[in-house]
């Protein structure tokens, strides 16, 4: 009688999702949000924006049920942590938001634009917001960053320089025409126009 082996190794990967929907979406079942595509707050200072965009797929279409998590820091690039060495500020901004995208993959987040925060060996970070992008089918959750246009920090960000030349656009949010502090930025998670996603 001969003994069978068993293998052991890594558990296999599996789709994201899925998702507790009483934490994720808990507005749909009559309880209150934990975290919105609405970052601002009474006492908040700064620049007010508001970047809308969508999120499409390899073929330019819309993905209406993917969720998407913000992260920044306050007007003076202090983040609502205790682990900020700067000191968190008063204002009872977080920093954090999660939005759902709906019909056509559209998605809207109103907030303020970030200060600079420190990079690698100190150097200072343009103004950005860091986005992770879950959706159907994806085994793992997709970062990204969220620039602004007519930045001047742009050019000496240390994360920015990273990234080819002529794939830097996809990085950086277009103003809207006529509209001071709105902005433009699509997700492309695959394709011609993909999105530069940065490893965790």
């Amino acid at each position: 009688m001969t003994e069978s082996r068993k293998t052991s190794g890594l558990t296999p990967s599996q789709t994201v999702g899925p998702y507790f929907a009483y934490a994720l979406t808990p507005s749909r079942y009559g309880r209150s949000e934990f975290a919105t595509g609405d970052l601002r707050v009474p006492d908040l200072s700064g620049e007010p924006v508001v970047v809308e965009g969508r999120v499409l797929d390899a073929d330019g279409a819309p993905i209406p049920d993917a969720m998407l998590e913000f992260w920044q820091p306050d007007a003076e690039g202090r983040f609502a942590s205790p682990l900020d060495p700067r000191g968190r500020s008063n204002s009872a901004f977080k920093g954090f938001g999660r939005v759902e995208t709906v019909e056509a993959g559209k998605f809207t987040l109103s907030t303020i634009k970030p200060g600079r925060v420190p990079g690698p060996n100190g150097a200072l970070q343009a103004p950005h917001i860091t986005l992770g992008v879950f959706a159907r089918g994806m085994l793992n959750r997709l970062h990204t960053r969220i620039y602004f246009p007519d930045e001047p920090a742009n050019a000496e960000d240390p994360i920015l320089a990273l990234v080819p030349e002529d794939r830097r656009h996809t990085l950086i949010a277009r103003a809207i025409p006529g509209e001071a502090g709105r902005y433009r930025f699509d997700v492309h998670v695959q394709g011609a126009d993909e999105t530069v996603f940065f490893d965790a």
